[in-house]
């Protein structure tokens, strides 16, 4: 089952279940799910797992943003909004990397790709980047290479 059919699942079960959150956070999730596919060539494309996931981690991005600003603002029932349909969202992201998988993703890459100081950041970051097949986020990434190219 694809991402997008496993969604669709989900959509129908919150509906019955009239679980309003979860239904208006797949909701939000299906458009932008939508908008990505008609970008990549027509509503009637589907999108596969490996766009659908960009676009996933794309929306828990904007409520990270989102957390920030809202608690910069002093709105904390937004704050836990916001976290919650991060929850609802992460549920269809494959389990991240653990903190000793990313820094031998690293290594790996700096070995691969010989960079010995920080001007060769961008080529280490590609190469972590496709090893880390899209279950790590960019700024972890960012940070360990950072820390190795010192």
């Amino acid at each position: 089952m694809t991402i997008s059919e496993q969604i669709d699942h989900d959509l129908k079960e919150a509906m019955k279940a009239r679980d309003t959150f979860k239904l208006g956070t797949l909701r939000m999730l299906k458009s932008a799910l939508k908008y990505s596919a008609i970008e990549h060539g027509g509503a009637s494309n589907a999108l596969s797992d490996a766009d659908a996931m960009i676009v996933l981690r794309k929306q828990v991005k904007q409520r990270e943003d989102s957390i920030m600003s809202f608690e910069q603002g002093g709105r904390p029932e937004l704050v836990e909004k916001e976290k919650t349909e991060i929850a609802i969202l992460k549920a269809y992201l494959p389990q991240g990397l653990s903190e000793k998988e990313l820094q031998a993703i690293v290594e790996e890459a700096i070995k691969e790709v010989g960079a010995t100081s920080k001007a060769q950041m961008g080529a280490v970051m590609k190469a972590a980047q496709t090893k880390a097949a899209g279950r790590a986020d960019g700024r972890q990434l960012s940070v360990l290479v950072q820390q190795f190219l010192k």
